[in-house]
């Protein structure tokens, strides 16, 4: 089914596990990704950066991932992610995304919470879920560079759930947009606060950078949506680097193209099983 990011992340939460959010970076890698759900037997969040969705076209996006997801039996919801302009998230609603992400994070707290309720007020009543940012990634994303993350402070977090109904809440707990080369350290005992005080579900950005050790303990600590980008973008340009060395001018592209997907599709299909917290068999009340 073609499902919102709401009634993704409240069965997680019921089953007590993460939805992968896996970045598109082409719609190349997208029947990939889905056809990695459907094999782990989970469903996914397929997100797009606002000039991957202008490249091939909202719509585009929207009816190969409606399409995949009736065809295959999976849940798939299809995410804009860290969008700032409220034009951009229109046009992806209008499109047919079932979720998007308003990243005010660099905004003060009074209007990142004004302009996060705008959206809210356009998407909600068309059955369109709205994922936030309070605190701030570092890192590099689609050319953007934050040099330094700031964490996310639990009072300014519950304050702005109060006022913005928001669907979940991505959080600055150390992770770092690009990073591949270098683990995290996450910040457990901030991601613990967060959970005791906050009943939205939590979003990790920046997960390429995160240890797979860390994966369930951040699961018991209301992660619910976790992001992976970086790794799939590296994996996937590697491939293509040797596969396109070695080819005849006039061979099928295909040939070329075809071991990028599979080595996404085995990516995500490692990552869902992670998340899924399959060796834990307490559900949450």
């Amino acid at each position: 089914m073609f499902k919102n990011l709401h009634d993704l992340l409240t069965e997680a939460e019921r089953l007590n596990y993460t939805v992968g959010a896996f970045n598109a970076h082409n719609l190349e890698m997208v029947p990939a990704m889905i056809s990695a759900a459907r094999d782990a037997g989970s469903p996914i969040i397929i997100q797009t950066s606002v000039g991957t969705a202008r490249y091939v076209g909202m719509k585009n996006f929207v009816a190969v991932c409606q399409s995949m997801a009736e065809d295959l039996l999976v849940d798939v919801d299809l995410h804009l992610d860290h969008a700032k302009n409220f034009a951009d998230i229109k046009d992806a609603i209008d499109a047919g995304y079932r979720s998007v992400m308003f990243d005010g994070s660099a905004l003060p707290l009074k209007e990142n919470i004004m302009k996060t309720l705008r959206v809210i007020e356009y998407a909600h009543p068309r059955h369109v879920s709205v994922e936030a940012e309070i605190g701030t990634i570092g890192g590099t994303e689609e050319g953007v560079t934050v040099k330094e993350g700031a964490y996310t402070d639990p009072k300014d977090a519950v304050a702005f759930c109060r006022q913005a109904d928001v669907d979940a809440l991505a959080v600055g707990i150390g992770t770092h947009h690009g990073q591949f080369r270098s683990k995290t350290q996450l910040n457990f005992p901030l991601i613990e606060a967060l959970h005791k005080v906050l009943s939205v579900p939590m979003v990790v950005h920046g997960g390429t950078g995160v240890n797979e050790k860390d994966y369930h303990r951040l699961t018991e600590n209301g992660i619910r949506k976790f992001n992976v980008g970086t790794e799939l973008l590296v994996t996937w340009t590697k491939t293509a680097q040797e596969k396109f060395k070695t080819t005849e001018v006039n061979a099928s592209l295909r040939n070329n193209i075809v071991p990028c997907n599979e080595a996404v599709h085995d990516i995500v299909f490692h990552k869902i099983n992670l998340f899924m917290n399959k060796n834990n068999n307490v559900l949450m009340a």
